[in-house]
């Protein structure tokens, strides 16, 4: 998982006081032993509350919309990220 922490000394992420990093890293770009890994370590509960409760700049609409749908959460109000995250406008795009 070293490789999802390129921009951080890795060896000083701790998984309970970073967990808001970790989640929003492995839940957005980490592979499927990744995710499992952060299942078992923090419980779907926790990262339910994590999507519903605090969010992350880092996390794409994509990914969102993919976790709603996997906790059944398609009714709840979620935080939202960012508004440069939520616009899907882009300088270079028409």
């Amino acid at each position: 998982m070293k490789w999802l922490f390129w921009n951080v000394d890795f060896e000083g992420v701790d998984p309970a006081r970073h967990a808001r990093l970790v989640l929003a890293r492995v839940l957005e770009r980490g592979r499927l032993v990744d995710v499992r890994w952060a299942i078992e370590r923090y419980g779907l509960d926790r990262i339910h509350r994590f999507f519903r409760d605090e969010g992350h700049p880092e996390l794409t609409e994509r990914t969102v919309r993919f976790w709603r749908a996997a906790l059944n959460a398609e009714n709840e109000a979620w935080a939202s990220g960012p508004a440069w995250r939520r616009s899907s406008s882009a300088p270079w795009m028409d």
